[in-house]
């Protein structure tokens, strides 16, 4: 993972996607392509996170979830769809393992009985001090300092931004 994020920070100082190796048949190489070093990056911090979370009995997508409402708490579905980048068919089921597990719960908007709202529940509350360690571990384990973390993130939201596009 290390290799994997040095490499897309010396792309990103390098001002550029587009630089790769071609082999004989004139496509890229597995090792030269971009989207391959994400789907690899993206892999290893959801196993690195894996052992953090498994004390608190939570995955890496409901992680996100309670972040998010630890950030903001009361958010609406589609917010948190919009936020996590996630579509409604994954969103569901994860709000409802997270609601039978006690952590959140929703509810229907008074104004518009078509918007759900998610809340923490004061169990989901509580996790926050149980989880306050984990970014901090994760950027250790990364050796994310304050520049490589802003330069990774400026160039990861350049790539999400123009695949949105």
């Amino acid at each position: 993972m290390r290799e994997s994020l040095e490499s897309l920070v010396n792309v990103a100082k390098m001002g550029g996607m587009g630089v790769t190796s071609s082999t004989e048949t004139g496509g890229a190489r597995l090792d030269d392509m971009v989207c391959f070093a994400l789907h690899a990056a993206s892999r290893a911090v959801t196993a690195t996170y894996r052992p953090l979370l498994e004390p608190l009995g939570l995955t890496y997508p409901q992680y996100l979830v309670l972040s998010a409402l630890w950030e903001q708490d009361d958010r609406t579905v589609g917010e948190l769809v919009e936020l996590l980048q996630l579509d409604y068919g994954t969103m569901t089921p994860l709000l409802k393992r997270l609601e039978k597990r006690g952590v959140v719960q929703r509810t229907r908007s008074p104004d518009d009985e078509r918007t759900v709202i998610v809340g923490l529940t004061d169990e989901g509350k509580g996790m926050r001090a149980d989880a306050e360690g984990i970014y901090q571990a994760i950027v250790e384990k990364f050796d994310l300092t304050p520049n490589r973390a802003r330069t990774a993130r400026k160039m990861l939201q350049s790539i999400i931004d123009k695949a949105n596009d």
